[in-house]
């Protein structure tokens, strides 16, 4: 209905824009609870900003993920007997674009079961023909800039992916290790000499093949003699020298470490310090190279038993120790991380992310919530230079055209490269050097991170490179909210921000709303292995659309985790069901045109009307704030407690059986405002049930959907009848729970005396309120002594409940009095913290507030008991 009627479609106009990009999920992803959480925050904001009369536009898109994707369509091939190095690219490509439609949108589909409420006409994919152009562009301009440089470095290799992945794409994880202590035998100063050993501890004795040198630290007195010396590789009986760095910790290990410049990034810094050789031992499948000389062909895990077993049968093992340390996986793959040399294409960071951090600094993006401020601040003032190639078929082709020799040049299309080729031999011509040849130069075989195109998605989605200061993207940048998680802080959001000020000299939103990690009722972290994640679209259909992302909000601050339940969505299932009663009840009064408003009536609207005012200045601060749970809560409480606990029971006409209910046509009139009003505060939460009740409370004429309709404006609401009714519903709790601790039942009607103190006159208004929620047969003005009462303390103002056969005085004089001894052990300790003049002026004011409200209470509590027990007495 909504997207027929097209109330979700954006186009630039006089209002207000208010605008959300999606964090694109992967074509190859189908929902997830992390979905869930997410996108139900988006649509919040987004359906909250429309009532509000915004032009509102969410923009929906798939990420065209060249990792997971291309392993998929790997997958897939296999099954069909096809493996990729029997095609040739366009062939694989083919392939997979043929799984991109068939697969890619599912999870699309899925989210607007969700309720997702995008522009769906705006969809956009990474790796569309105007967006990967964006890329191409922005490639050979941050090269022309200086920025992009192609270099061997050392980079972490995803040998199943077979391809170079960022560091924010290792995932650290603690595992059971072996530490091996072998013996490398010093090539001795005469052939004579007898046998000396030095002794290495190394967890990965599969690159013993690749060492080149020993380090040790130069103040390390018992290496001191090893100045000029060498050792002996084991395996492979390579000479490389003892060299002395103060890399070296000497306390660490054996004090000496085995160096493999093409294995591990600080031996690779060591390497090109000392001068050595790289020795480069794996394939890129992880498999043993030639140059490892041993065990050629074998996968590096079972090479490294081999050569383990080899070790030890040749004695070279001192011992090995079972140890607990951190090894990098491959986010897509999950395989082991291998540092690898490797030529590749790289941005220098530094200079391009200064304004991405002073921004963010400053304010002018806010990170919510704020405690993330410190996180990103030092990993931009740590910033590494990002290795964006990537040794894969599926993603957008890195601009590069070299010749036979090897010498590049970066262009859009090989006519532009030959151009290119044509102007760098005239300056060498000048300059006195020989032509390059130019005949079949070819394109760069490697493609470009996956990031290096969804850091530009706030401003490709709106054309904004392929159309520069086009209406949209005038209108819609910056957006206003990005709702994502924590983990993609850096390599996504840090990204587009450097982009945005890069491109569009502004920031690309200017909040960034970051949910915690959906996590079991255990705490564990949710995952298909595990079995502990269920599939979202069967909550959906056991607990209805509205009733799951009650329960995915109702307990997700901002930045913490959420431990979720299902008896969470059964909590947002029964909401729906409750709201769904009150309605009912409601459509089943009749109205009689003779009936005026009762009194009861008559204050229970006007506190309603007091209390909706109050409830939603609170409710929009949180919106405001994006404390998205606080506001579900407050929305919550307010429906549940106030106006169905409170409110209806107040106002709904006495039920006898086989007669019509009856109701006053002013009261009925209120009621169904109200209702309208909860229900419009709850759209954006419960989108479904609401729009639904919205069409049955009454007639609607065209338009005038709940969608649509406006969000409240903030109004000042009468404080006084709220203190009034505070006070009154007080009183009805304190004479309910009376009714519990003498088992009494509601329908024994009850007798109340009252003393009103001359500051609580007012509290006579609400004598009708008291009488029905407490289930009095009357209160009465006047002194009432004796054993069968019991006192109750209301402001100033004494009640005292005639329980007559009710009250055992002996009974109740102990129970008091174990009370009352409570209390004032209670009192004494919030005096002694309040007494406390360090905790007054460190605690935070409010925390300080909530002790002194704790003495008031426990006062105003110890007075009704104390005049409880004068009155037995």
């Amino acid at each position: 209905y909504w997207m027929d009627k097209g109330y979700f479609k954006s186009v630039p106009d006089q209002r207000e824009s208010y605008t959300i990009v999606i964090p694109p999920p992967n074509v190859t992803g189908v929902l997830h609870m992390g979905h869930m959480l997410n996108n139900t925050i988006q649509d919040v904001l987004i359906r909250r900003a429309r009532m509000q009369g915004k032009n509102a536009c969410w923009v929906p898109g798939t990420d065209h993920a060249s990792i997971a994707t291309e392993a998929k369509v790997v997958a897939m091939l296999k099954e069909r007997g096809i493996s990729k190095t029997d095609l040739s690219r366009e062939q694989f490509l083919e392939y997979a674009w043929e799984w991109k439609e068939k697969y890619g949108g599912i999870i699309l589909e899925q989210l607007k079961k969700l309720g997702a409420s995008c522009d769906w006409d705006r969809t956009r994919f990474t790796m569309e023909e105007d967006l990967s152009d964006a890329v191409i562009g922005v490639f050979i301009d941050l090269y022309k800039k200086g920025h992009i440089y192609r270099g061997v470095r050392m980079v972490n290799w995803d040998p199943a992916g077979m391809t170079a992945v960022s560091d924010e794409e290792v995932i650290h994880k603690e595992v059971d290790s072996r530490l091996f202590y072998v013996r490398y035998r010093l090539v001795p100063k005469n052939p004579s000499d007898e046998a000396e050993y030095i002794t290495i501890a190394t967890t990965r004795p599969e690159t013993i093949p690749g060492d080149t040198a020993v380090c040790v630290h130069p103040e390390d007195i018992r290496y001191s003699g090893l100045k000029g010396r060498k050792v002996m590789i084991p395996l492979v009986d390579r000479e490389v020298p003892v060299i002395f760095d103060e890399y070296i910790t000497m306390e660490f290990g054996t004090g000496a470490l085995k160096v493999t410049p093409a294995h591990d990034e600080n031996d690779y810094k060591l390497g090109q310090k000392h001068g050595l050789e790289s020795i480069d031992t794996l394939n890129p499948d992880g498999t043993l190279s030639q140059a490892a000389q041993v065990f050629v062909g074998m996968d590096r895990f079972e090479a490294r038993k081999q050569i383990a077993r080899k070790l030890e049968e040749e004695g070279m093992i001192v011992k090995i120790e079972n140890i607990r340390n951190k090894v990098g996986y491959s986010e897509r793959t999950n395989a082991v991380i291998e540092p690898r040399l490797s030529m590749q294409w790289f941005l220098r960071m530094k200079e391009l992310s200064e304004p991405a951090l002073e921004h963010v600094i400053n304010g002018d993006i806010r990170l919510i919530p704020d405690k993330f401020i410190n996180t990103y601040r030092h990993w931009m003032e740590n910033v590494h230079d990002w290795c964006i190639s990537r040794q894969l078929w599926w993603g957008q082709r890195i601009p590069a055209w070299y010749n036979r020799e090897g010498h590049f040049v970066v262009a859009r299309t090989e006519e532009e490269a030959l151009s290119e080729f044509k102007l760098l031999n005239e300056k060498r011509r000048i300059d006195g050097k020989p032509d390059l040849s130019i005949e079949g130069i070819r394109q760069d075989e490697d493609v470009l991170d996956t990031w290096f195109s969804s850091w530009l998605w706030p401003i490709s989605v709106f054309d904004g490179f392929k159309n520069p200061g086009n209406k949209d993207i005038r209108y819609y940048y910056p957006t206003q909210d990005l709702v994502t998680a924590p983990e993609i802080l850096f390599f996504w959001v840090a990204r587009m921000i450097i982009a945005g000020y890069e491109y569009m000299g502004d920031k690309p939103f200017s909040n960034v709303y970051l949910t915690g990690i959906v996590r079991d009722k255990l705490g564990r972290k949710m995952s298909k292995s595990l079995g502990n994640s269920p599939d979202p679209l069967e909550l959906i259909e056991r607990f209805g659309a509205d009733g799951v992302r009650m329960g995915m909000l109702v307990c997700s601050p901002s930045g913490n985790d959420l431990l979720f339940d299902e008896s969470l969505c059964e909590q947002g299932r029964n909401f729906s069901n409750k709201l769904w009663n009150a309605f009912r009840l409601i459509s089943s009064w009749k109205t009689d045109r003779s009936l005026a408003a009762g009194e009861t009536s008559v204050m229970a609207a006007e506190w309603f009307a007091a209390r909706l005012k109050q409830q939603f200045v609170l409710i929009d601060d949180h919106y405001e704030k994006r404390r998205i749970s606080d506001a579900l809560m407050l929305t919550y409480k307010l429906i549940w407690d106030d106006f169905c606990s409170i409110y209806l029971e107040l106002v709904k006409p006495e039920y006898r059986e086989g007669e019509p209910v009856f109701i006053d046509e002013t009261t009925l009139k209120l009621t169904l405002d109200y209702f309208e009003r909860l229900l419009g505060l709850l759209h954006p939460f419960m989108p479904f049930i609401t729009e639904e009740l919205w069409h049955l409370v009454r007639e609607r004429a065209e338009g005038e959907d709940l969608i649509i309709s406006a969000w409240p404006v903030r109004e000042e609401a009468d404080s006084s009848v709220i203190t009034l009714m505070d006070q009154a519903l007080n009183c009805v709790q304190e004479i309910r729970n009376i009714r519990n601790q003498k088992n009494i039942a509601l329908r024994e009607k009850l007798h109340v005396f009252v003393q009103y103190h001359a500051d609580d006159r007012d509290l006579k208004r609400a004598e009708s309120v008291m009488q029905k929620l407490a289930g009095l047969g009357g209160i009465e003005e006047g002194v009432k002594e004796g054993a069968g009462f019991a006192a109750v303390l209301i402001s100033k103002s004494s009640f005292r409940i005639d329980l007559g056969a009710y009250l055992n005085p002996d009974e109740e004089k102990a129970r008091i009095i174990s009370e009352m001894d409570y209390l004032k052990g209670f009192l004494e300790s919030v005096n002694k913290k309040l007494g406390n003049e360090r905790f007054v002026q460190n605690a935070k004011p409010e925390v300080v507030e909530m002790e002194k409200r704790k003495r008031i209470d426990a006062e105003s509590k110890l007075e009704s008991l104390h005049q409880q027990l004068e009155l037995l007495k």
